[in-house]
């Protein structure tokens, strides 16, 4: 009794301590480097938008195609190949598949021009950027593939090596 009495409190003091800023944003940001060897970089913006999150951003110096766009487990971009970030964030076990229907970590494919550059505007459900929450986003990693992902083949979606990496919200790619 006297644990749970104490552990309750700790839980208090711990929420009490986080600002609102902190548990409700209403965007974070998230800044794409290179890695693999290639020259692929972007910004990305996460806005809170009710029950969806609005995803806006340009990447550059990707070949022209379909590549694949993911949120992976972690936001640590630290290997040089970013394996660091781990697999496609997945919280409910979902195999993969296109956005909205296959697991969180899905965003489907940018478009690359001719000029090397995807702009990024898209809709999202099932996460969320408050911190705190058990579907936020906020300290996980967003990765750019090198190939197009075919949104069928589980886990991965066959999109290849990871050329660019972020940490969602977090410019030094640390995990909560």
């Amino acid at each position: 009794m006297k644990a749970a009495l104490i552990m309750t409190a700790c839980a208090f003091l711990l929420t009490a301590c986080a600002t609102p800023s902190d548990l409700w944003k209403k965007e974070v940001n998230t800044v794409l480097e290179p890695s693999s060897g290639s020259h692929v970089y972007g910004t990305v913006k996460f806005t809170a938008a009710g029950s969806q999150v609005i995803v806006t951003g340009e990447v550059w110096g990707h070949g022209r195609g379909s590549k694949g766009f993911h949120i992976h487990e972690k936001g640590d971009c630290s290997d040089p190949k970013a394996m660091s970030t781990g697999g496609h964030y997945n919280p409910g076990t979902v195999v993969h598949g296109e956005p909205g229907l296959g697991h969180a970590g899905d965003l489907g494919n940018l478009v690359f021009d001719d000029r090397g550059r995807a702009t990024i505007n898209m809709k999202i459900s099932g996460v969320s950027i408050n911190r705190y929450a058990p579907n936020s986003i906020v300290g996980r990693g967003l990765i750019v593939h090198a190939d197009q992902d075919d949104l069928k083949t589980d886990p991965t979606g066959n999109a290849g090596g990871r050329v660019a990496c972020g940490g969602i919200g977090n410019p030094r790619g640390l995990t909560y």
